[in-house]
């Protein structure tokens, strides 16, 4: 063992060794703490991290007690699938048969002294729309009088020739002056009762000479009228607009890519928002000959039969049209919803899928819209449980949960 150096050199040199080896124990002791400590900051970052993912997680979907979702109006039913048969659907719009339209309106002009027919009232064939008054019919019926009764004295005088021809008392050619006579005020008076009928007189009527009828030319629904009292009215201006709509036509407008598919003949469903649910059939009646050269578009109609009278002209609708080839063999399976299971949540498609006791927000692609439902192209699963009432309901609590969130 080498003794302790004596010497002041030495002894100095022995000092700062001492001190370098106490100085580097203490900064790997240091090192030990801060790596333990730096250990322990990353396990809880993760674990905050941890924390934070469940918590985002658990933040997309929404529970609700039974009763809260009873008072909400939450209904759940499993997704199932439909049809999605090959189709062309198309908007349009309800518009009477032309050929069943009728714009009434006086042959000449006079005042408006009575209009019982009232807007949207169903009328029969026939039945007085309006009553006018008119110096030229007031002329038409003196001259039909007139007419009248020249008649009646042309054939007083022919039954007098008649008896004095056949005492001979006057020559025969006297007797055919009188048949002629009288056969010239027969033709006058019809020629005066038609001119009457033409204004819209009524030979023979009682009340004033002066008055005439508009009448409905065929049994329908008053779907225009333009008549008030004392108004003067004339041939230009229409009064009364009669449609029969036991028969409409929905007019849709096809485009350039799927005139290949429509036949005239083929069958089409139609879906309006007044009845959302319901469907109406029909056929295409038409198909136009020309496109449009700035839509692109052919006009096409569809006759759909309405006895009942709910498709009322210029409502919207929905058609959509068996095309060309489609059998349902060929048709594909889509998942269907309600429309009122799909609301905007963030600017997005979403339906709420419950699993789990919660309702979990799914976004969606929607496809085709018709009668009430939507086909969707992606989003849910067929059996899926998904709220087709209360979604709007859901959607509140969930701003109402981001907001307080701070989301």
């Amino acid at each position: 063992m080498n003794p302790l150096p004596t010497t002041p050199a030495g002894r100095l040199r022995l000092a700062a060794l001492a001190a370098a080896v106490a100085a580097a124990l203490a900064l790997a002791a240091c090192s030990k703490g801060d790596a333990r400590a730096a250990a322990g900051e990353q396990h809880a970052e993760q674990a905050g991290a941890q924390k934070d993912e469940d918590h985002e997680a658990g933040e997309h979907a929404l529970a609700l007690s039974r009763d809260e979702a009873e008072r909400a109006g939450i209904r759940v039913e499993p997704a199932g699938t439909q049809a999605a048969a090959a189709t062309v659907v198309v908007t349009a719009t309800i518009q009477p048969d032309p050929d069943r339209l009728a714009r009434v309106a006086p042959r000449i002009e006079g005042r408006i002294t009575a209009a019982p027919a009232k807007l949207g009232e169903r009328v029969r064939a026939g039945q007085v729309l309006a009553t006018l008054d008119s110096v030229a019919v007031g002329e038409a019926h003196a001259a039909w009088a007139q007419a009248q009764a020249e008649l009646r004295i042309a054939e007083a005088d022919l039954e007098r020739a008649k008896l004095l021809a056949a005492d001979e008392i006057i020559a025969r050619k006297d007797f055919v002056r009188a048949q002629a006579e009288r056969d010239k005020a027969a033709a006058t008076l019809r020629a005066a009762a038609d001119r009457l009928r033409l204004l819209g007189g009524r030979p023979g009527a009682g009340g004033s000479t002066s008055g005439f009828v508009l009448t409905a030319p065929f049994a329908g629904t008053v779907i225009a009228k333009k008549a008030t009292l004392g108004d003067l009215a004339g041939p230009s201006e229409p009064l009364f607009t009669i449609a029969d709509l036991s028969r409409v036509w929905i007019q849709a407008d096809l485009p350039e890519a799927a005139l290949a598919k429509v036949r005239v003949g083929a069958r089409a469903t139609l879906g309006v928002p007044a009845y959302p649910g319901e469907t109406f059939d029909g056929r295409v009646g038409y198909v136009g000959a020309v496109l449009d050269k700035d839509t692109r578009t052919v006009p096409a109609r569809i006759e759909v039969a309405n006895a009942d009278g709910r498709l009322k002209p210029e409502m919207f609708a929905t058609a959509a049209i068996e095309a060309a080839g489609g059998t349902a063999a060929q048709a594909a399976q889509a998942i269907s919803l309600p429309d009122a299971a799909i609301v905007l949540l963030e600017g997005r498609p979403t339906v709420f899928v419950f699993d789990a006791g919660a309702y979990e927000p799914r976004e969606v692609d929607p496809g085709e819209r018709f009668g009430g439902r939507t086909l969707l192209k992606g989003g849910v699963q067929a059996g899926e449980q998904v709220v087709v009432a209360g979604a709007y309901a859901l959607k509140a609590r969930k701003l109402k949960s981001q907001l307080g969130h701070g989301h």
